[in-house]
């Protein structure tokens, strides 16, 4: 091809998607914006093709558009993305949870990826493979050095394909190699649910994923059936969101056919949309608590706002993210697709939680919250108040409490996950969840194995009176506040035997947790944090007191709650 076609080629391309665009009326809101449009995808077009011919070495032109489409999408929001054709299962997977593989999670290890998770019941599960296997070889091909995504993606595959795997198990010099036929894994949104005591059911919901309000169903009406609990938790922290008419679903569990749970707003009509209940309710009677933190956003915002909103439930934790954006995915041809975002939503008090201003940057380029002036307050069905601008604040704030510096670096190094790895191979088995105890035996052995790997780590402290060193030094106070510092030093530097037993508890709750994943999987670790969590603790004193729920949500008493809803 000569440089006269290459030219022609990289010129009629590009004016082929803007004729297309035009005459599809993307552009026909404003003349002179369209003009603008359409002058700076020609001088763009024109960019491409001189740089195509005169660089000095040879360039990517595939490359340099998807690398000037991500710069471009980054001055509008983080949600507004381009999709290339490769990374196409990867989106498809977070809105449906479903992918072909073999049902595990991975990650690095030195200069190997090991398995951190095997989910019950697919196919690396019935082959026996272990969280903690080191794969050292996937259809004979060598995994050193490859990263997590290389290798998640010689993992996948089409269902009822094969892949041979092969394996290193913790303290084993032998190699297993495991022949696995791939099948359509689907992830649960629901990894666990169950009765916390006689009166109160629990369900972890962890996405919304399709059909994520029919697994909500599903675990509701079997509590129902099996135990009749009088109220329910519904645990939304660290859901990210995902569908918004699973949001819309979810919360016509509980109350009735017809409520508007949330409206969307944008620049075209289309957009503009109210989404109203569609059936009736699983139980619209029975007292509710949904929990939610920092991790809660978007979809979980939706449930949570409409609830609260609608004075349906209790809201308790911690302020939500603050996602009040919605997105849409656009086809732009040859597979590719662009996930913009298309409008607001706005839950039944006509407040939008979205808490950053993308629209309004501040000078240096980043981006800002509401602000406290344009905070606007709204009233819920029952009259109580509520404001918008930053997600949703619960009713009952609850704090889920800091780990120590010395917990999270044993976390983020993988001990936990190590010494687990270790257990298992010690143990074939261990006593059911709500029996399971990690001695103070076991705790011991823990610690020389913590040191045996020659831990060392920084406490939060230290850092801070280093840093207030370096400040006392430049203003010249050092030599009178030496000695005070000098031994403060020593009272704060770590001591990772002394401080292990500090941090006792918490440590045996983080060890239980990975230990009896290893035998009863995810929804086993989940049963296990279940005792020890806060949050569900207030959630079981509110739900318990009638007084006290019925006074939060401003009713006289539950059938009130249920009436108006």
């Amino acid at each position: 091809m000569n440089l006269k076609q290459i030219n022609k080629k990289v010129k009629y391309g590009i004016s082929g998607v803007l004729i297309l665009f035009i005459s599809f009326g993307i552009f026909a809101f404003n003349e002179s914006r369209d003009f603008k449009l359409v002058k700076n995808i020609e001088v763009f077009s024109n960019l491409l093709r001189e740089i195509n011919y005169f660089y000095v070495d040879d360039t990517d032109p595939e490359k340099m558009i998807k690398t000037g489409i991500d710069a471009m999408l980054k001055t509008l929001d983080p949600y507004t993305v381009y999709i290339p054709e490769e990374e196409l299962d990867n989106f498809n997977f977070m809105t449906t949870g479903q992918y072909g593989g073999v049902g595990s999670l991975i990650r690095k290890s030195g200069e190997y990826i090991v398995i951190s998770e095997v989910y019950k019941g697919f196919p690396a599960d019935h082959a026996g493979l272990k969280a903690g296997d080191l794969i050292v070889e996937i259809n004979g091909k060598s995994t050193k050095g490859l990263s997590t995504t290389e290798v998640s993606e010689l993992m996948k595959g089409t269902p009822d394909s094969e892949i041979k795997i092969t394996v290193q198990r913790y303290n084993s010099k032998e190699y297993l190699t495991k022949t696995i036929t791939r099948k359509e894994i689907s992830i649960p949104s629901v990894p666990y649910y169950g009765m916390l005591n006689e009166e109160t059911g629990y369900i972890r919901l962890t996405g919304f994923t399709k059909n994520a309000s029919g697994e909500v169903r599903s675990a509701m009406l079997k509590l129902k059936k099996n135990h009749h609990p009088s109220s329910l938790i519904l645990d939304l922290r660290g859901n990210p969101g995902g569908l918004l008419i699973e949001s819309v679903k979810i919360t016509n569990l509980f109350v009735n056919k017809g409520m508007e749970v949330v409206s969307t707003r944008g620049k075209v009509k289309e957009y503009y949309q109210s989404y109203k209940t569609p059936d009736q309710p699983v139980d619209k009677h029975i007292a509710l608590a949904i929990i939610v933190d920092r991790g809660s956003a978007s979809a979980s915002e939706i449930v949570a706002g409409a609830i609260q909103d609608l004075d349906r439930g209790v809201i308790l934790g911690e302020r939500t993210y603050g996602k009040g954006l919605v997105q849409t995915t656009r086809p732009l041809g040859y597979n590719n697709q662009l996930k913009v975002t298309t409008a607001k939503y706005y839950i039944p008090s006509g407040r939008c939680i979205q808490a950053l201003d993308y629209s309004h940057r501040n000078e240096d380029g980043s981006v800002g919250h509401i602000p406290d002036s344009l905070i606007s307050e709204f009233i819920t069905h029952n009259g109580r108040k509520v404001y918008d601008g930053g997600g949703i604040a619960p009713d009952i704030k609850v704090e889920p409490g800091d780990a120590s510096s010395l917990t999270i670096q044993l976390f983020t190094q993988f001990l936990f996950f190590d010494y687990a790895t270790k257990y298992a191979s010690l143990n074939e088995s261990i006593p059911p969840v709500d029996k399971y105890i990690f001695s103070d035996t076991d705790f011991e052995d823990f610690k020389s194995f913590v040191k045996g790997k020659n831990f060392q780590y920084e406490n939060r402290s230290s850092i801070v009176l280093q840093d207030l060193v370096k400040q006392i030094k430049k203003d010249k106070k050092y030599e009178l506040t030496s000695t005070d510092l000098d031994e403060l030093e020593k009272k704060l530097s770590p001591n990772v035997d002394t401080d292990l037993d500090k941090n006792k508890k918490e440590i045996i709750e983080f060890l239980t947790t990975e230990i009896v994943g290893r035998y009863y999987y995810q929804a086993g670790g989940i049963k296990s944090t279940l005792k020890w969590d806060k949050g569900i603790g207030k959630a079981i004193q509110i739900l318990s007191d009638d007084k006290q729920y019925s006074s939060i949500l401003n009713v006289t008493d539950q059938k009130a709650i249920a009436a108006s809803n």
